[in-house]
Formats: structure tokens, C-alpha cells, sequence
């Protein structure tokens, strides 16, 4: 089985959602009406560099979007002709060095000096390859973690990059993401609404009022990563310890299988370390951990964010609640985790609540955040 965090998936983010399979790091599988800006003006860009996956929303000349995905990691090697250092990232990093692949943002942020530095790296060479003008205006999305240095790090990684010359904002990424879940243009900002984050690194809730942060939550306990953690895991006791998984092999079951609507059984085959190979049949480990995780997710929700907003903010926690619950993050893309949250956590409140999520959860803040640059760019 793959190591740990090395493996390039098929084009799919950690948090569990999928993609079609490209052999490219940056894609065009997607477009989606839009008017890119004339007139010489800047180019309005979307963001977010996630633990696992960057995702850039960025318009094309026919005014369309073309969304670009890739690993966030790197690799280098030494040019056998020159000497030179050679500097390779994404899927192909890890495809090629999966022995000395980097992720700098595994914790959701650049951290250190190291990390940063690797960020700047990965970050400029991406937007050299894709041709980012540097007159664009760039808004990106920034999670919900009390750590400035580690945001004043990303501020960096972006404003090095040769983009955004023109304009560099941040905003949270629950409300970017949030963006295309509650409208086609920026309704969101106008609303107050909550926004769950299911994220890899983190789970974070909010309220927002007119585009302002009411009780901010985040908690690194009830995450994508834990989950993969548990399937592991699972798969090991399921199979009597025939079976060991690393947390990749685990995170592509979640992604591959995972499904309240209409999951099956599936099988898989290892190699015996003597030879030989060991078929063998998974019937709970993949649902039973994403079971738990809802019911967690909930408890979090429920009891401590919503608990809060209420003592902090009553009136905005009725008017929120009586409207859509705007849920997003990559572990939102598993088929029928959002109804399934939806109906768990009427069941907590009693009373009726709905959910909504994008229709692609995990290009979500990315896509947000570029409908703020096409506005924020329209004042320049």
C-alpha cells in the first residue's frame, strides 16, 4: 500500500470529495458563465491553498472559468546536465518523489519559516505555469484557526506570488464556500445564515450577518483526517488484523465508497509480504467511521457552537436558524452526508432544520472567493 500522504489520488481533495481523473495537474474541466473584466482591467482571481489541494478559480478570455487543482506540495531534484535545482509540484511530485514529496500545509496553514518558504515556492510556480497575470485582483480564502502567525504567513505566500498586484484580500473560507451554496451571485453577504466547514484539518461553524463573523467555531477533533485515522483502523479489526492500511489507502475508501444513500460492500487485494495475494471484503469499516463522525459533528454543532451564538447572539441564532444551513468542505461531497447531517441535528435542536450545500463542496471557497474579486475588481 501507499505511504502516508504520498499517493496522488485521481484528482480528488483529501476531504472526500470527487473529481474527474486528468493527467494533468491544473485542469479545465469545468466552466461556468461569467464576464471576464475589459478594458485592460485586472483579472479578478479566486483562492484557496488547502492542507491537501489548491484549488484557483481564474476567468478565461471567453468568459468562462477555468478552474485549476493540484496537490498542494513539492519536490525537488538536481538537473542531471546542469547541476541546477529543478522544482516540480503536484500530482506529479508526488507521483515521481513520493520518498521526498513536502505538504506545507498539512495543519491547514504555513507554520514555520520552512513551511512558508515551500509555500511561496509551490504557490508562484503554479501560477507561473497557468499564466496568472500579475494586474489581477486576488481574493483568497483563510480558515477559522487563532493563529496569526500562520495567517500572516499565507499573506505572504500570496502577495510574493507575482499575482494580485492589483488587489489581495482574505475572508473566511466558510463564507466563501458558502457563496455558491446560498445563490448564483453574492446573496450570501446580504443574509444571515450559518456556515459548517467539513474540512480535512478542521471542522468550523459560523454565523454570519451581512458578511461579519458571529461566534466563530473551529475544532481540530472532528476533521477528514480523523476519519481516514479510523477507517485504518477499522479495516484492521474488521479483517482480524490481515489487513493494514495506511491513512491514503483509507482517505481513497472513504472517498471511493463512502455513501449514506447506497453504499456496498466492496473488495480489495493486497499483496502477502511472502508472496501470494489476499482478497478480502469490507462491509462496515468505511461507514461505520463516517456514521460516527456525523453524530460528532452534531455534538460540536449542536452543544457548543449553536450554544454559544445563542448566549452571544439570540436574535441572529433565530433568524439563522429558521433559514438553509450552508454546509461545504470536501467532506461534504460524500453522498448524503448533508441530509444526514440535516435530519441528526433536527433531531438534537427538535425542530426542523435544512441544509444546503454547493453543487461541487469542494471547489466551493475557491468559487466564492472569485465572486468577490469580480466585485471588489469592478471598483478598481
Amino acid at each position: 500500500m501507499a505511504d502516508d500522504g504520498a499517493k496522488p489520488t485521481d484528482d480528488t481533495e483529501a476531504d472526500g470529495e470527487r473529481a474527474p481523473e486528468t493527467g494533468t495537474d491544473a485542469t479545465t474541466d469545468e466552466t461556468i458563465d461569467t464576464v471576464a473584466p475589459d478594458g485592460g482591467g485586472p483579472l479578478p482571481v479566486g483562492v484557496k491553498l488547502g492542507s491537501t489541494r489548491t484549488v484557483i478559480y481564474v476567468p478565461d478570455e471567453d468568459g468562462s472559468l477555468r478552474t485549476i487543482r493540484t496537490l498542494t506540495c513539492l519536490s525537488t531534484y538536481d538537473d542531471p546536465l546542469t547541476g541546477e535545482e529543478r522544482v516540480i509540484y503536484g500530482e506529479q511530485a508526488a507521483r515521481e518523489y513520493p520518498d521526498r514529496v513536502r505538504y506545507m500545509l498539512r495543519s491547514g496553514l504555513p507554520e514555520d519559516d520552512e513551511n512558508a518558504d515551500l509555500a511561496k515556492q509551490f504557490f508562484s510556480e503554479l501560477v507561473d505555469s497557468q499564466d496568472i497575470p500579475e494586474n489581477s485582483a486576488v481574493v483568497y480564502a483563510i480558515p477559522t484557526i487563532d493563529n496569526e502567525a500562520g495567517l500572516a504567513n499565507l499573506s505572504d505566500v500570496i502577495e510574493e506570488s507575482g499575482v494580485g498586484k492589483a488587489l489581495v484580500r482574505s475572508f473566511p473560507e466558510s463564507l466563501c464556500g458558502s457563496i455558491p451554496a446560498l445563490g448564483d451571485d453574492l446573496e450570501a453577504i446580504d443574509e444571515i445564515f450559518l456556515a459548517i466547514n467539513m474540512g480535512s484539518t478542521n471542522l468550523e461553524a459560523c454565523a454570519y450577518r451581512h458578511g461579519e463573523q458571529l461566534s466563530p467555531f473551529s475544532t481540530g477533533s472532528v476533521t477528514g483526517n480523523e476519519v481516514d485515522r479510523r477507517i485504518a483502523n477499522a479495516v484492521e479489526e474488521e479483517t482480524q488484523g490481515r489487513v493494514n492500511i495506511d491513512r491514503t489507502t483509507a482517505r481513497e475508501y472513504k472517498e471511493e465508497h463512502g455513501d449514506f444513500e447506497a453504499f456496498e460492500p466492496f473488495t480489495d487485494v493486497i499483496q502477502q509480504p511472502g508472496g501470494g495475494s489476499h482478497e478480502f471484503t469490507i462491509e462496515r469499516s468505511v461507514m461505520d467511521p463516517l456514521d460516527d463522525y456525523v453524530d460528532e459533528v452534531v455534538d460540536e454543532v449542536a452543544n457548543e457552537f449553536l450554544s454559544e451564538l445563542a448566549n452571544s447572539h439570540m436574535k441572529p441564532y433565530q433568524i439563522a436558524l429558521s433559514r438553509p444551513i450552508a454546509v461545504t468542505g470536501g467532506m461534504a461531497c460524500i453522498p448524503g452526508i448533508v441530509s444526514e447531517f440535516e435530519t441528526r441535528l433536527g433531531e438534537e435542536l427538535n425542530r426542523e432544520v435544512e441544509a444546503v450545500a454547493p453543487d461541487r463542496p469542494d471547489l466551493a471557497a475557491a468559487q466564492g472567493a472569485q465572486r468577490i474579486a469580480a466585485r471588489l475588481a469592478e471598483r478598481l
